[in-house]
């Protein structure tokens, strides 16, 4: 097989072809970081071809090697290296040309061995030319220790990083099996202490319910539990909570510690009482899976006809919704004229309410086959999507039990 070539040399098999690619990226590397035309430099480069440093694999690098041979020539003749007895063809040629047994034996010598090689080479130049060659080494030097004290200042915040959030998603791995453990738990106190209703006061009634048994010991631990939600062969299976504001529960748990897994939350505008059309809750997308995680799998059309049902409960009743949209949006600024998931909660009328519908069902990745009605009760999943800056990844279902 012809027509590989590299550096004006032909080369008969792809693998060849390739071998010789590596050569010249190593090259030109080499290239950038040596300054072609100082003498100091091109001996340093000499040296370290010599002692095995630089490996080449075909005919590229051993043109390269030559020229650097007979630059080196070239500074001695200029008058560089006066009082050399150095035969530089020689080991010029034998370090760039050893066998491959030879340079497994260079490159396994220590590094102390090299320094010493080097040291009993400088003897061979005049002392101009000595500070310049050991300028040049001392140059390499400093780099390579703020390089490596670099490395390691990187590995310890990276470890430290670790560390961290390894005890925050353990912590929160075991806190939500915990709660989970509670959730129906007949724990008798807590039983007894809300059985009493709860009143929500609003301005036009008083509304009295009460809170499920399922519910009422973990209600008692935080009065913002607003429900739990659940989808199967998944890790979601959270309490979801509700405050004044949608920025706490973006970094506490269930136990208000600092988290930065955060929570799931119902939005600060839902009304779980007073029932708004759609319900919307926010979660992180956590790498690890947690909170809303795995919400992503339904990006997948198999995976939705496989999981088409999600358990949303609020604290005063059960309900089941099948999953009618999935689709992609983004967080938009306010003067944007353009339909925004995260702001339709209620619909006026029944023209409001299809015209959501139309918007969702024109982003929407696949088709469902579910569709909504004016009265019907919604809800929307929401988390972070990376695919875009601001990007969210959007689930809407509808209430079917």
């Amino acid at each position: 097989m012809t027509g590989f070539e590299v550096a004006g040399r032909k080369f008969r098999t792809e693998a060849d072809y390739k071998a010789a690619l590596r050569d010249k990226a190593k090259i030109d590397e080499i290239r950038k970081q040596v300054n072609m035309e100082q003498p100091g430099e091109v001996i340093t480069l000499y040296y370290e071809m010599q002692t095995g440093s630089f490996r080449f694999e075909t005919a590229v690098g051993n043109d390269f090697d030559d020229e650097i041979f007979e630059l080196a020539q070239e500074f001695k003749r200029q008058g560089y290296d006066q009082n050399s007895r150095i035969d530089l063809r020689k080991k010029g040629r034998g370090g760039a040309r050893n066998t491959s047994k030879g340079r497994q034996k260079k490159a396994a010598a220590s590094h102390n061995q090299k320094n010493s090689e080097a040291e009993a080479a400088l003897d061979n130049y005049d002392k101009e030319m000595q500070k310049e060659i050991l300028s040049e080494l001392k140059k390499r030097e400093r780099r390579r220790k703020i390089i490596v004290a670099f490395c390691g200042v990187t590995a310890i915040f990276c470890f430290a990083y670790f560390g961290i959030y390894s005890y925050f998603a353990e912590r929160t791995e075991m806190d939500y099996e915990s709660l989970a453990q509670l959730k129906g738990s007949p724990n008798l106190a807590a039983y007894m202490q809300s059985k009493a209703p709860t009143i929500h006061r609003t301005q036009e009634d008083e509304v009295e319910l009460t809170v499920l048994e399922e519910y009422q010991t973990l209600y008692n631990k935080n009065k913002k539990l607003i429900g739990w939600i659940k989808i199967d062969d998944t890790k979601i299976d959270y309490p979801v909570m509700q405050t004044a504001n949608n920025e706490y529960y973006m970094d506490h748990n269930f136990n208000q510690e600092y988290d930065r897994n955060g929570s799931l939350f119902l939005d600060k505008d839902c009304d779980i009482v007073h029932r708004n059309t759609n319900l919307i809750i926010y979660g992180h997308h956590m790498k690890s899976g947690k909170m809303f995680g795995g919400l992503n799998k339904y990006s997948s059309e198999e995976y939705c006809k496989a999981h088409p049902n999600i358990q949303f409960d609020t604290i005063y009743e059960k309900g089941t919704y099948e999953v009618m949209y999935v689709f992609r949006s983004r967080i938009y600024n306010e003067d944007e004229v353009i339909f925004k998931y995260y702001q339709f909660l209620d619909a006026a009328s029944e023209q409001e309410f299809n015209s959501n519908m139309q918007e969702m069902a024109a982003l929407a990745l696949y088709d469902t086959g579910v569709t909504a009605s004016y009265g019907d009760q919604l809800l929307t999943l929401s988390t972070c999507d990376y695919s875009e800056e601001d990007g969210r990844f959007v689930v809407v279902a509808k209430r079917v039990m």
